[in-house]
């Protein structure tokens, strides 16, 4: 592992989030004799962020608690083309009024993880819609787009991927890079920023931000990219059976997050708290010891303390107890996905979607097909089979770790 001076680095080398740096000597530098404001970009695509979007947040955290300051950008200006990086097809368009209802959804969850104010390493959030929204196109074309080549656009792999496919790629589209970059050279003058991060994706176009900016304005800032985030058996980061895992509450319950986490497989365990919550590396490394079942005490951990982060200590706790109930004790607990039954009966096919537990119904019945229901712990093999609901609640069950309950109306 490199040897950094500034305790930014180090922090972000020993836990793990470091991929590709533009200048790491002259930003190590830089971070040990002044507060380096930095920033990642956020496209207000949906009312909430979600898991994949959580290692960009705790590097926003991580940069906060070296004593420097995190500037959270939301891409209402950006937002309105959408970032072609990696991306098979360009994504709908969406109106200014669902952008803007997207992103005050959005800021809730920052407040979970960072500290905002006035101080010099408070955390502050702004809009590029605020300076993109009021470019004139001539003007910009002059002054900003005789510094980007095209040949060297299209060389890009995000570019690339698309091309090689046979993919349609939109002007709109195109112009994404250009005005991300604008938007570092933007930062720059605005509030100091020094640095921008994100994802592996997102390499060519903060390079282009850090080029940007040198050759307008004389400024060195420079550029960080975390690993991509994939599980032990090379699956995508944050993908579940039942859909994404979103961080606002109101798009999934603290139960359901916390149980995400409690699922994480035994190798990715240490990472991720690494990544993911605040236990210092030293226990960490203790915790990496534990042999057979004490794992699952680990995994417990790892959901208790990420689920406080994002939901609340009192949560946490109360999604814990709720996971006790239903697997030691067999219990309804009271945090689980809840679905009311205003007939008093329903399709288990109906019952599994409704409850979030699966995705569609061609995904329920492959779950009926494969063993993997259960009602009141029962297995069920029939795709027709009406559920129905007295008094008493009624447990569904996706496997042996996902559950919700019915409820007669």
């Amino acid at each position: 592992m490199t040897e950094y001076s500034s305790d930014l680095l180090r922090l972000l080398s020993e836990r793990g989030y470091i991929h590709q740096m533009t200048d790491a000597a002259a930003l190590d530098a830089l971070a040990s004799k002044e507060i380096v404001p930095g920033y990642i970009g956020f496209d207000p695509t949906a009312s909430s962020l979600h898991v994949g979007s959580l290692v960009q947040i705790m590097m926003l955290r991580r940069l906060q608690q070296a004593g420097h300051k995190p500037i959270v950008l939301m891409g209402g200006g950006t937002g309105k083309i959408g970032d072609p990086s990696f991306k098979d097809e360009a994504r709908k368009l969406m109106t200014d009024d669902v952008i803007a209802g997207n992103v005050a959804s959005i800021k809730r969850i920052f407040e979970k993880f960072l500290t905002f104010g006035d101080g010099p390493s408070d955390a502050v959030m702004l809009d590029n819609a605020e300076w993109l929204d009021r470019l004139e196109y001539i003007p910009f074309l002059r002054e900003v787009g005789q510094h980007f080549s095209v040949n060297r656009m299209l060389s890009f792999d995000s570019v690339k991927l698309r091309l090689d496919r046979e993919q349609s790629l939109s002007f709109l589209e195109f112009n994404y890079m250009i005005l991300q970059a604008y938007d570092f050279r933007e930062l720059s003058q605005r509030a100091a920023c020094r640095l921008q991060m994100g994802g592996s994706d997102q390499w060519g176009n903060i390079v282009n931000g850090v080029e940007l900016t040198r050759r307008m304005d004389g400024v060195q800032v420079h550029g960080l990219t975390t690993p991509l985030i994939t599980t032990a058996d090379g699956g995508k980061m944050g993908k579940t059976m039942a859909g994404a895992v979103w961080l606002n509450a109101d798009m999934l319950s603290a139960y359901d997050y916390w149980q995400f986490w409690r699922n994480t497989q035994d190798n990715d365990v240490g990472r991720f708290l690494r990544l993911f919550t605040d236990v210092p590396v030293e226990e960490i490394a203790e915790l990496e010891k534990a042999e057979g079942s004490a794992i699952n005490d680990v995994k417990k951990r790892l959901a208790d303390e990420a689920t406080a982060m994002c939901h609340g200590r009192e949560a946490a706790e109360a999604a814990a107890q709720t996971a006790h109930k239903t697997f030691t004790e067999g219990a309804a607990g009271d945090d689980l996905p809840t679905l009311c039954v205003p007939e008093g009966s329903i399709n288990i096919v109906d019952a599994l979607v409704g409850l979030n537990l699966a995705a569609s119904k061609g995904e329920a019945r492959r779950l009926i097909k494969g063993g993997g229901a259960r009602v009141d712990g029962e297995k069920i093999e029939d795709e027709a089979l009406t559920v129905t609901v007295g008094d008493a609640p009624v447990r569904i069950s996706a496997g042996k770790k996902a559950h919700g309950v019915l409820n007669r109306a």
